[in-house]
């Protein structure tokens, strides 16, 4: 789909940064959950070791645990070194903010220059090599139905806003709030009633003359 437009490519321009920004969170979340893993096994590591000195474990078993668990925690740090994290998510927030960049020239202008246009063509092309084509189709059909959400809520917070600031605005719950007042004042008279009711002593009764 071409776009003609400053507003339809500033558009298009927040879901593709949204794209690489959710790719972010996707890596950094993938990354935290192996090193926690890693830091979970050495402290259950450590408390093994431990409760052998204590308790004096010596046979087979005990001390093949320690060695078992050291080398998942190597196999796990090596799977981690492999994937590379870091520079994944480094070539994101570079892609992320040379987009932010770029958006933050066009909103300062109203139309659409050749120059921004290329700006435009060098963004597509940022996120085209920032992710491979299968993971951008992921989380672009994401970033799009987020975009929407956002802009059909913010259409409805600035449509109601208009609304109460027209002069024939009605709020629409000034019943259901004189109603819940009138229950209150309700339930406090008597609740009032009540109280008094307890509080006041009871007469005596006169003895019967015998």
């Amino acid at each position: 789909m071409d776009k003609n437009s400053l507003q339809d490519v500033i558009i298009d321009l927040k879901s593709k940064r949204d794209c690489l920004s959710l790719a972010h969170e996707a890596l950094k979340k993938e990354n935290d959950e192996w090193n926690k893993a890693i830091i979970v096994l050495s402290l259950f590591n450590g408390l093994i070791e431990t409760t052998k000195i204590k308790l004096n474990w010596n046979d087979n078993g005990s001390a093949l645990l320690p060695i078992f668990i050291s080398s998942i925690i190597a196999c796990f740090s090596a799977l981690i070194k492999f994937k590379n994290f870091p520079a994944q998510m480094e070539t994101l927030i570079q892609s992320e903010s040379s987009i932010t960049t770029i958006l933050t020239k066009m909103r300062g202008h109203t139309e659409l220059t050749d120059d921004m246009k290329g700006e435009y063509i060098d963004a597509l092309e940022k996120l085209e090599v920032a992710i491979y084509p299968d993971i951008r189709q992921k989380f672009l059909k994401q970033s799009h139905k987020n975009l929407l959400c956002i802009m059909k809520q913010d259409k409805k917070y600035f449509n109601e806003i208009q609304q109460i600031k027209s002069s024939n605005y009605v709020p629409s719950d000034t019943s259901s709030e004189t109603s819940s007042e009138e229950t209150k004042e309700d339930h406090f008279e008597l609740y009032k009633r009540d109280k008094q009711t307890i509080d006041r002593p009871e007469p005596l009764e006169e003895k019967e003359e015998v």
